[in-house]
C-alpha cells in the first residue's frame, strides 16, 4: 500500500506548530532567564561537589587501607618475633583504633572494628569487646560468613564474662540455619556452653543432632564419644 503523502497544508501545519512550541521555548526561557542561569549553576555546584566527595573518598580510603595495613603488619610482625601473640595485639591496638579515628569514612575504618574488639578481648577487657563487635554488626549483615564470624566473637566475649544464656543465645541462631557454613563450630560451642550452664540435657541433645547432620564431619568420633 502507497504511503499517503501530507499535503502542503498539512506539512505547513506542522511547520507552524513546532515554530509555534520553539517560540514559546525561547519566550519562557527569556522571561526565566535568572531562574535558568540558577538551575544552571545549581548542577554545576553538584557536579563539584560531587567530584570533590569522590576523590576526597577515594584519598581516604587509600590512606585508611594504608594505615590497616600497617596496623596488621604489626601485629603479625610483633606476635612472630615475641612468640606472645597477646603483646602484639596490645601493640597494633592503637595502631587500629588510629585507622577507626582519622579514616573514619573510610572502608578500612569498618575493617579494624572486629581487630580492636579482638584486641580488647584478649587482655580481657570483655564489655569493651562486645561494643566493638556490636559496632560491627551492621556493617557486614548483607554477608553471612563475616556476619557469623562476628556473632561467634560476640558469643565468646558473652561466655568469658560468665553470660551463659546470652552466648547460648547467639549461638542457637547461627544453629539453626542449616546452611550456614560455620554451623559445626557453633553446634561444638554451644554444647560446651550448656554443659557450663548445667543444662546436660540441651547439651546432649545438640551432639546428637550434631551426629545426624555431620556424619562426614572430622569431629563425628569426638561428638559420638560424648553421646
Amino acid at each position: 500500500m502507497a504511503k499517503k503523502k501530507l499535503s502542503r497544508k498539512e506539512l505547513l501545519k506542522n511547520t507552524d506548530e513546532f515554530l509555534t512550541l520553539s517560540g514559546k521555548t525561547a519566550l519562557f526561557l527569556n522571561q526565566h532567564m535568572r531562574q535558568v542561569k540558577l538551575i544552571g549553576i545549581g548542577v554545576a555546584a553538584i557536579a563539584v561537589a560531587y567530584i570533590a566527595i569522590w576523590g576526597y573518598m577515594k584519598h581516604a580510603n587509600r590512606m585508611g587501607q594504608e594505615a590497616y595495613n600497617a596496623a596488621y603488619n604489626t601485629l603479625i610482625e610483633t606476635a612472630q618475633a615475641s612468640e606472645n601473640y597477646q603483646e602484639g595485639v596490645e601493640k597494633s591496638e592503637a595502631l587500629f583504633e588510629a585507622v577507626i579515628s582519622d579514616y573514619s569514612v573510610s572502608k578500612a575504618a569498618g575493617l579494624a572494628l572486629p581487630q580492636v574488639g579482638h584486641a580488647k578481648f584478649v587482655t580481657g577487657m570483655y564489655d569493651d569487646a562486645v561494643d566493638y563487635y556490636d559496632e560491627f554488626s551492621p556493617k557486614v549483615a548483607h554477608n553471612e560468613a563475616y556476619e557469623t564470624l562476628n556473632l561467634l566473637a560476640l558469643a565468646a566475649c558473652h561466655e568469658a564474662k560468665g553470660e551463659m544464656k546470652k552466648a547460648a543465645e547467639i549461638l542457637n541462631g547461627i544453629v539453626k540455619s542449616a546452611d550456614n557454613p560455620f554451623r559445626e563450630a557453633a553446634m561444638l560451642n554451644l554444647e560446651r556452653i550448656y554443659r557450663l550452664d548445667n543444662q546436660p540435657e540441651k547439651a546432649n541433645e545438640i551432639l546428637k543432632t550434631f551426629a545426624k547432620d555431620y556424619a562426614s564431619s572430622p569431629f563425628y568420633p569426638m561428638v559420638k564419644a560424648r553421646i
